[in-house]
């Protein structure tokens, strides 16, 4: 995690704290919106990933109250402080990441399988 949270951080010229709370947010709503077990299988890849997700679950807050889906992730994104070209660096990168760990098969099936993902990727 710490290797994917360094990279995110460096690449898309954020907080390496606001970094970490971001991976746990896509791959929350990944997992909720996208092809489960395939979501599964990289946060498996990704040592400290079930802790940032579950993280970013109980802190929730109000967003629970937004529905689901792409404009929530972004409303959530957001209020970390990221702009839009900030949230598109970054699921770019953590795609990319997530492409070397369980290969690039198995990463467009989670973009593909995800509504409205397919523009980030």
């Amino acid at each position: 995690m710490d290797e994917l949270v360094e990279q995110l951080a460096a690449k898309a010229g954020i907080d390496r704290a606001v970094a970490e709370k971001t991976i746990g947010i896509i791959l929350g709503f990944l997992r909720k919106e996208g092809p489960s077990d395939k979501v599964q299988a990289l946060i498996d890849r990704i040592p400290g990933a079930e802790s940032a997700v579950e993280a970013s679950n109980s802190s929730s807050g109000l967003s629970g109250l937004m529905g689901g889906g792409l404009m929530a992730l972004g409303s959530r994104l957001m209020g970390l402080g990221l702009g839009i070209g900030e949230i598109q660096n970054v699921a770019r990168e953590l795609f990319k990441f997530g492409r070397d760990r369980i290969g690039a098969d198995q990463m467009g099936e989670i973009i593909s399988g995800t509504p409205g993902l397919s523009q980030f990727a």
